[in-house]
């Protein structure tokens, strides 16, 4: 007997597949196998809380919750043209789904991370800009 939705074998006929957390029965009169329960699996992930805003870390910038990857990092990334799972390999101690969560994120609020970014990116190129003015006048 196979498990119900995936159809991989099960030690025994009427029996929960441990797996995916389903269990069925079988009608002996005409042999068809029925879905009789259904129930989430222990393993899944809440993905509302892979991005953590916490004032005091990472500037209250969103990041992968427990990392110090934040969104923006992620997201700079994916806009050089690399795909989530070349992301992933950057930081091996992320998982494939957190890269995905990030960029998920981004998407929902994408107006109000573009104008935040942009106005870093803007903070740092003023910087930079008086940093080779003041190079250039104590040479």
């Amino acid at each position: 007997m196979g498990c119900p939705l995936f159809n991989h074998q099960l030690p025994t006929l009427n029996q929960a597949c441990p797996r995916h957390g389903l269990s069925s029965r079988v009608d002996e009169a005409n042999g068809l196998n029925h879905l009789v329960n259904m129930s989430v699996v222990a393993n899944q992930v809440e993905i509302g809380g892979m991005i953590s805003c916490t004032p005091g870390i990472k500037s209250g910038t969103p990041h992968i919750a427990g990392t110090g990857v934040t969104v923006r990092t992620i997201v700079r990334y994916y806009k050089l043209g690399m795909s989530p799972e070349e992301i992933a390999a950057e930081y091996p101690h992320l998982a494939l789904a957190q890269v995905y969560g990030a960029l998920a994120y981004y998407h929902a609020n994408r107006d109000e991370m573009d104008l935040h970014m942009a106005a870093e990116e803007a903070e740092s190129n003023r910087i930079e800009q008086e940093h080779l003015r003041l190079q250039k006048g104590g040479a």
